[in-house]
């Protein structure tokens, strides 16, 4: 074993989920890496690399094992940004810094190392991101496990770079390396206008965010409960409702719109999605109303405080179709609750949630469809 894969056998997801089926990394790191260093005379990394999109901390911690010395990291998840944290403690390593997914993160970089993203518009911003603002030498060097890469990925990085290749396959993995910057200019975010109970609503959204700019069909079904929920929410005369794990910010907009008294907190766990919220919000003029907040959960809301919630839960934690996220914001939202408050759920029916929707309180089904099951659930 060399010492990276000791630093590898060592790192953790926490506070991420943690499941004996999810992995805080894989081969697709190692051949980042490899390749990277490989295309240095020194065989090494250069003093300063940027990285993009590494999950718990591999791509970050192993470019300063092999040599790097400053490292920029753009991480979508707040939650995968205090595991890399956690585990450069735990390894006793320094060296990094976070950024945003900006010019800041990019300029003058000759070496971006990018863990390849599953969506192709978000890998089309990355890319015209450091084409346009990284060193006209950059080399981004972009890897992936073989299963969920495409042709489609060459082609598009092709609109941002005069050159990319292909590596070989190693370990069910592989790499495209881009070359030659194209200076296309930033297109995103990109907006989208959509009629909501008979009302314009403008969703925009940056590459990473779920869905686009279109309305997924999940948060379609629960806004055709939009005039009850209204209802409910001025019966109980507390102006104040939470959108969590927010997305584009769809839900949380469409009620301050239908109703100029409703204030509303969206939170996401994405830096794109909360990108995109705040981008929606301004698109409809409700900004001063809809306040957008990075974070896990609602970790920053005291308990028993909050009287409608909205949940549009995500059941993917990367490519594996996992419960474990949803389950946590739902115990979360039951914890935020205000006694008497009420969780408004739309769920996949097949996962079954029901059972951690009643530890919070009675829960009656709203309604029901092929998919999709909504659900208020009150708590005691």
């Amino acid at each position: 074993m060399t010492d990276r894969d000791a630093l590898f056998a060592g790192l953790r997801r926490w506070p991420d989920v943690e499941d004996a089926a999810l992995q805080a990394h894989d081969a697709s790191d190692a051949l980042i890496l490899d390749q990277a260093a490989g295309g240095t005379a020194q065989g090494r990394m250069p003093a300063e690399v940027v990285v993009i999109g590494d999950r718990h901390g591999a791509l970050t911690l192993g470019a300063l094992h092999d040599g790097a010395e400053r490292v920029r990291v753009h991480q979508d998840s707040i939650v995968g940004e205090r595991a890399l944290d956690a585990n450069a403690a735990a390894a006793g390593m320094t060296g990094y810094a976070h950024h945003q997914l900006d010019a800041s993160l990019v300029e003058g970089a000759r070496l971006v190392l990018l863990q390849l993203p599953r969506s192709l518009d978000e890998l089309d911003e990355i890319a015209e991101l450091v084409a346009t603002h990284a060193d006209e030498r950059v080399v981004l060097v972009a890897g992936g496990r073989v299963k969920h890469m495409s042709m489609s990925m060459n082609a598009l990085l092709g609109r941002s770079f005069r050159s990319v290749h292909a590596s070989l396959g190693w370990r069910k993995s592989r790499v495209l390396r881009a070359q030659a910057p194209r200076r296309p200019g930033v297109s995103w975010p990109r907006t989208r206008r959509h009629d909501v109970a008979g009302e314009p609503l403008i969703v925009a959204a940056h590459g990473g965010a779920f869905a686009g700019t279109s309305i997924d069909i999940g948060a379609q079904t629960l806004l055709a409960h939009l005039p009850e929920i209204l209802d409910r929410q001025l019966a109980a005369d507390a102006p104040q409702v939470v959108d969590l794990a927010c997305g584009t910010g769809v839900l949380g907009v469409a009620l301050a719109l239908a109703h100029p008294d409703i204030g509303v907190l969206a939170t996401d766990a994405s830096a794109a999605a909360v990108a995109s919220a705040r981008a929606t919000a301004a698109a409809n003029a409700v900004e001063d109303r809809v306040v957008v907040r990075q974070a896990d959960g609602l970790e920053d809301v005291p308990d028993a405080s909050v009287a409608l919630i909205l949940l549009n839960p995500p059941f993917h934690i990367g490519a594996a179709v996992h419960t474990g996220i949803a389950e946590r914001l739902i115990a979360d939202a039951g914890r935020a609750l205000a006694h008497g408050g009420e969780l408004w759920c739309v769920w996949n029916g097949h996962l079954g949630y029901r059972p951690l929707l009643d530890r919070i309180g009675e829960t009656r089904q709203v309604s029901r469809n092929a998919k999709f099951v909504v659900t208020a659930t009150r708590r005691r």
